[in-house]
Formats: structure tokens, C-alpha cells, sequence
């Protein structure tokens, strides 16, 4: 698993084997390459100086990635105790773990908090990918919405199934588009303006 881009570009994240099978007995799915690149080619330029938020990390390759390519910080949300070490130690190495918080906590745990970053404000982007056979995708978008995670002109975007219908609207969330990716789609959330209503 490489990193597609930014100051980390061609660094290797780990072999999968080391990341596997997690505490809990979850096999690991890292987001594919030409899907990480595909995320970021959709944030843009929303990237720089971003608070990041990566849910159910897993490898931490997004989040990673997204501090290569110019996120102010990202705070890594794994629930499984040997990922989220792991994901310290490639922080380390690549000389990010000042920028970078790392949570072993389920997301749904976190999300329950309600606390965006130190510094208040909310997150810019919040990137979720649980295991495919996640279904409880309305009980994540209602602590989502509930809390003050996201920043004003924050976005969500869930990493899902193709096959997976996801709300077109959620709380004051709306999806503005979908990606599919062969297996793969990503949603993308912004907030509702409530000048529209």
C-alpha cells in the first residue's frame, strides 16, 4: 500500500498481512490506490491546512495521505489495539506524528463524544470506511449530525459498498455526489445551507 501523493509520495504503508485480522476478528479491506487518489482528487484543494477526521482507519493510508498531501492535522479513530499501534509507528517513521492524533476507540464511541479538534471549529473532511457488511450506517450519521464535528464548510465522505443504498439526506447532511469504482463507491456529504429552505 503506497501513498499516491504529497511530500510522502511512494512511501509503502506496511505490508496488509501485518495489519489482518484485527482483536474482534475483522478481516482488513485497505481502500484501494486508485480510490485513495480518486478521494483526493475529489477534495482538491479543500486538503490544505484541513482537519482531517479518518473513521474505522484500519492501515491509516487516507489519513496519512491526506497529511502528505498538506492536511494541517488528522486524527486516526481505530478500534482494534495492534492497527492503531501500527499506524503510530508509520507515523513515526515518516516523520507526521506531530500532526497526527491516534485513537484506539470504536468510531461510534468517538462520534458519541461530540468533540471536534483542540483548537474548536469542527473537522474539514470526515472520511469513514467501515467493513462492507457494516449496517448500522444511520445510527453513524445520526452521531455524526448530533455532535459539533464538522467544521461550517465541512464534508463527509463514506467509502461503501456499490451495492449499499446510503441516505440522500441525513439530519443536515445532503449527498451531493456519488463515485462508483467497480465494488467501491464513495459518497460525498456537504451541509445543507439553510438559506435553500
Amino acid at each position: 500500500m503506497r501513498i499516491t501523493g504529497g511530500n510522502a509520495k511512494g512511501r509503502q504503508v506496511g505490508a496488509k498481512k501485518a495489519f489482518a485480522k484485527s482483536e474482534g476478528g475483522h478481516d482488513l479491506r485497505p481502500t484501494p490506490a486508485k480510490v485513495r487518489k480518486a478521494i483526493f482528487d475529489i477534495l482538491g484543494q479543500r486538503i490544505e491546512g484541513a482537519r482531517f477526521l479518518d473513521l474505522y482507519s484500519g492501515t491509516g493510508a487516507v489519513g496519512i495521505e491526506a497529511l502528505s498531501r498538506g492536511a494541517d492535522n488528522v486524527v486516526f479513530v481505530e478500534e482494534d489495539d495492534k492497527r492503531a499501534s501500527l499506524i503510530s509507528k508509520y507515523l513515526s517513521s515518516f516523520s507526521l506524528n506531530l500532526s497526527a492524533r491516534v485513537i484506539s476507540s470504536k468510531a461510534e464511541r468517538f462520534l458519541s463524544m461530540g468533540s471536534g479538534p483542540a483548537d474548536a471549529g469542527g473537522f474539514d473532511i470526515i472520511f469513514m470506511d467501515p467493513p462492507y457488511s457494516f449496517d448500522e450506517w444511520d445510527r453513524v450519521f445520526d452521531l455524526l449530525c448530533s455532535g459539533g464535528l464538522l467544521s461550517e464548510r465541512g464534508v463527509v465522505i463514506a467509502e461503501h459498498s456499490s451495492r449499499r443504498a446510503m441516505p440522500d439526506e441525513k439530519a443536515w447532511l445532503r449527498l451531493k455526489k456519488r463515485y462508483k469504482y467497480g465494488d467501491t463507491s464513495l459518497s460525498l456529504y456537504t451541509k445543507i445551507d439553510p438559506t435553500e429552505e
